[in-house]
């Protein structure tokens, strides 16, 4: 089972998505993975706010946190994938609409992880005296995850997450390249340390990384990518897209020394690799950064 070996390797995390297009559902498989490790953190990356009402998806994470003793990382997001809309019959609200909402969402879930019963009145959601039950075991909350590409996500997640992952999606939520660049990033951590002000030293910085690619030919590895998923980079260079923090691409020396680096330029200490099958591609070069 993934879980297992995830856990085995000496990973820290297992993350899952939300949506339809994927073979398990979110909540039942971190659950499930939970109850068959013992130190491994379960998380979402992320949870689309407009798929479940706030308070039922509290609920529902307290529950997982109490049961997992401790281990629940929360992922929040607006959701965007026209297709998960399209499927439900739900309408793809523009961007500002989303993140009002999800704001809106953020406050009622710390709400009900707290002791005290929630009475809330928004725009979008509106809660009269409702205690949130059961309590999660991490004080005072499981901690929250929040990502994006853009200012105001970016914003939003450095005021009130405790993980800001940095995406590279537009409003529309489709892959924008230019902002997959090492200037582009640099741009990202500065709307972060700017929205967040004093709590800044308090975050963790995270990003997904799309491929990881032991090799000794770079180049070709990025051109294969690209050939694999028709990618068309626009503006952007082959190799502007190689040096990207999305990519690993080369030798484990350089691999190792590339996650250094970008812990060093970016203050990003949380990688998370996407797939399964980077699991045993990355186990040699996650033996060499621990403790590190």
């Amino acid at each position: 089972m993934v879980a297992r070996k995830a856990e085995d390797f000496g990973f820290s995390v297992l993350s899952m998505g939300d949506h339809l297009s994927t073979n398990l559902a979110s909540l039942t498989a971190l659950a499930t993975a939970a109850a068959v490790t013992t130190t491994l953190r379960v998380g979402s990356l992320v949870f689309a706010n407009d798929f479940r009402h706030p308070a039922m998806l509290a609920k529902e994470m307290a529950t997982l946190d109490l049961l997992s003793d401790g281990r629940l990382e929360l992922g929040l997001g607006t959701g965007w994938m026209q297709n998960d809309y399209d499927g439900m019959g739900l309408s793809l609200d523009r961007p500002g609409v989303r993140i009002s909402r999800l704001e809106e969402a953020i406050q009622i879930i710390k709400g009900l992880f707290g002791s005290e019963p929630v009475t809330f009145n928004g725009q979008h959601y509106a809660l009269t005296g409702l205690n949130g039950l059961p309590k999660p075991v991490q004080q005072p909350r499981p901690p929250i995850l929040i990502g994006g590409g853009g200012r105001r996500m970016l914003s939003l997640a450095a005021r009130e997450a405790d993980i800001v992952s940095i995406d590279s999606t537009n409003k529309k939520g489709n892959v924008d390249f230019s902002s997959v660049t090492v200037e582009a990033y640099d741009q990202k951590v500065r709307w972060v340390r700017q929205a967040a002000g004093t709590r800044y030293s308090d975050l963790e910085l995270n990003t997904l990384i799309w491929r990881v690619a032991i090799t000794d030919d770079r180049e070709q590895a990025v051109q294969q990518l690209l050939e694999e998923y028709n990618i068309d980079l626009g503006e952007v260079s082959v190799a502007q897209f190689l040096e990207s923090p999305k990519l690993l691409m080369g030798t484990e020396d350089e691999i190792v020394e590339m996650l250094q680096a970008r812990r060093e330029r970016y203050g990003i200490s949380y990688f998370t690799i996407m797939g399964e099958h980077h699991l045993d591609i990355c186990q040699p070069i996650l033996a060499r950064l621990v403790g590190t």
